[in-house]
């Protein structure tokens, strides 16, 4: 088990295997663990790195508001931290999708490759100032009557069908308040990255020739298929589509995730 101390803050990392280099970000309220699966099938042929944000799974705290620049710019610190300069392919699950673009705009020569996985998308976002104030508070509440310690794992059992996790670091993690705290602060803020995000996408673009794959698990949604398919258009990316598989695609589909990072790699290559 490693920590890595970045801005004031211990961060939870792990790193398995050999090769060039691959970021796994996993969404939001997820933990290091839920990359289990996909990690025995890239380790054979990749450095794989995934790591809690402040806030989720074993690292401490946020020592400041999340922000996509902010979360770009962490990845990009690990790896320094971790020192592996070279370029990276960065995986980024649902919110992470967020992260993972932002980094490649804000750090293109340290980036091989994108895969976002079943990402969020918001073609319109609207930041409230009042949703933080309000996630701050609930979570205190929350706290005070001693909801994570009561009910964490169960309400994690509840949002992940047939959890493969192991019950100790379950129960380790989400019967923690700075985990309930981190994931509540983190969705409040959610509209406010998505529009950084988009500002950034004006001002920023992706390197020349950057393989992108957007990997979807549409679970019989139209519209989301529809907006994951223009998000790959807007990003020039590659769309692929996970199915069966919901939106835990790396739980779900372990091959397809393997595989679609390892595809980019080798366009990368």
């Amino acid at each position: 088990m490693t920590f890595v101390r970045l801005g004031g803050v211990a961060h939870h990392v792990r790193v398995d295997g050999s090769g060039p280099v691959c970021v796994l970000a996993a969404g939001l309220g997820m933990s290091w663990f839920d990359w289990d699966r996909v990690v025995p099938l890239l380790a054979p042929h990749r450095t794989v790195v995934r790591f809690d944000r402040p806030g989720h799974g074993l690292s401490e705290a946020p020592a400041a508001p999340p922000t996509a620049a902010g979360e770009a710019d962490r990845i990009a610190g690990l790896l320094d931290a971790l020192r592996l300069p070279g370029p990276a392919t960065v995986v980024g699950h649902s919110i992470a999708g967020f992260h993972a673009e932002a980094f490649a705009r804000r750090h293109p020569g340290r980036t091989a490759a994108l895969v976002l996985l079943d990402s969020s998308v918001e073609e319109h976002p609207r930041a409230s100032r009042t949703a933080p104030v309000l996630a701050r508070a609930l979570g205190a509440l929350l706290c005070a009557a001693g909801v994570p310690a009561a009910l964490g794992p169960a309400a994690r059992r509840l949002a992940v069908r047939d959890d493969p996790a192991p019950p100790g670091l379950v129960r380790r993690v989400y019967r923690s308040s700075r985990v309930l705290r981190g994931t509540l602060d983190e969705n409040a803020r959610y509209a406010a990255v998505a529009a950084e995000l988009l500002a950034l996408r004006e001002r920023a673009p992706l390197p020349p020739g950057l393989p992108v794959t957007v990997l979807a698990a549409p679970d019989g949604s139209a519209r989301w298929e529809r907006r994951q398919r223009a998000l790959a258009r807007r990003l020039g990316a590659r769309y692929e589509a996970a199915e069966p598989s919901g939106h835990l695609v790396m739980l779900d589909r372990p091959d397809l995730v393997a595989g679609a990072v390892l595809r980019v790699g080798q366009e990368a290559a």
